[in-house]
């Protein structure tokens, strides 16, 4: 689930090991390339922390947050 707190949507994903954390990025990547909204992330191991924010509307949580979280979550369904 997507928590709201401090003006971002914040998500946390974990996954079975390296390999499968890095092919989910790497498909938000795209998905957020496409979208022309990306996020701040992390990435240890076998968990990606994701954070969404609007820098153009000053650092507040938009649609485009929203949308991008919802592809994010589908991406994270199809693995």
């Amino acid at each position: 689930m997507w928590i709201e707190q401090d003006n971002k949507l914040k998500k946390s994903f974990v996954f079975k090991d390296f390999s499968e954390a890095l092919g989910f990025m790497v498909r938000v990547g795209l998905a957020a390339e496409v979208q022309n909204h990306h996020p701040w992330w992390s990435n240890v191991y076998n968990k990606v922390d994701i954070e969404l924010t609007t820098h153009d509307a000053g650092n507040t949580i938009t649609d485009k947050d929203r949308q991008l979280a919802q592809t994010i979550d589908k991406i994270k369904s199809s693995l």
